[in-house]
């Protein structure tokens, strides 16, 4: 009997999501992204590495990596509430024309805005007021993902820089992971806070076969350390 996802496992999958009519608005194939004219020289195509429950994807499709097989490909259609969420009428907020004047942005129908951290999209103008939708675009939208699991990850050091680099957004080369005994010691390229380490390790001996794991901070080379 061939072996199924379990909660917390590694997996290395490919996916691609598009709505009823068609139309691909992710996916982690460039041959793909090429067919649907979403590709760019700016940005990587390759398959994500996740842990199963970690919510490390969409939701919806997180939650049915668990009891798959590695190597089929499956295609799952999730409701609105496992995927961007149900449309939410207290996200369309009016926004007084002069904070845009205060920013130097002509408001438009269409354009992206950002507004104390947070992504929406001008809907309407009306005189002094502006309509922002803070919803997801694809919010109320069904959409349909077909995914494969190219492989199971067993090596703890790939799932520590996996698990990081995914939580933390950066490079998985630029996460160092030394695994002696089942104690890891991750040596990053930035200082996190003792309260953020804390949790990071309990995670990772939680979602891995490790018992103890030190963050160390990466030491600056001499030729760093010069041209400060």
């Amino acid at each position: 009997m061939a072996e199924k996802i379990k909660l917390h496992d590694f997996v290395e999958v490919d996916y691609t999501g598009k709505l009823p009519e068609g139309l691909v608005f992710d996916t982690t194939i460039e041959k793909v992204a090429k067919e649907n004219d979403m590709y760019s020289a700016q940005m990587k195509f390759s398959p994500a590495t996740v842990c199963v429950g970690e919510r490390q994807i969409l939701p919806g499709l997180d939650q049915e990596l668990e009891g798959k097989e590695i190597g089929i490909e499956y295609t799952i259609t999730l409701p609105p509430e496992k995927a961007f969420g149900k449309r939410d009428i207290k996200r369309m907020k009016i926004i007084p024309a002069g904070t845009f004047k205060e920013h130097k942005i002509n408001p438009q129908p269409g354009l992206q805005v950002d507004i104390d951290g947070e992504m929406g999209i001008i809907t309407h103008i009306s005189g002094g007021r502006i309509i922002v939708n803070f919803n997801h675009p694809l919010a109320g939208k069904e959409v349909i993902y077909t995914f494969k699991i190219n492989r199971k990850i067993e090596d703890d050091q790939e799932k520590v820089i996996a698990f990081l680099s995914t939580l933390l957004g950066l490079p998985k080369e630029k996460t160092e992971v030394k695994v002696v005994e089942n104690k890891a010691t991750v040596i990053l390229p930035i200082e996190l806070p003792a309260p953020v380490t804390d949790l990071l390790k309990k995670r990772l001996v939680e979602v891995t076969s490790l018992t103890e794991v030190v963050f160390e901070k990466k030491e600056a080379t001499k030729e760093t350390k010069a041209k400060k």
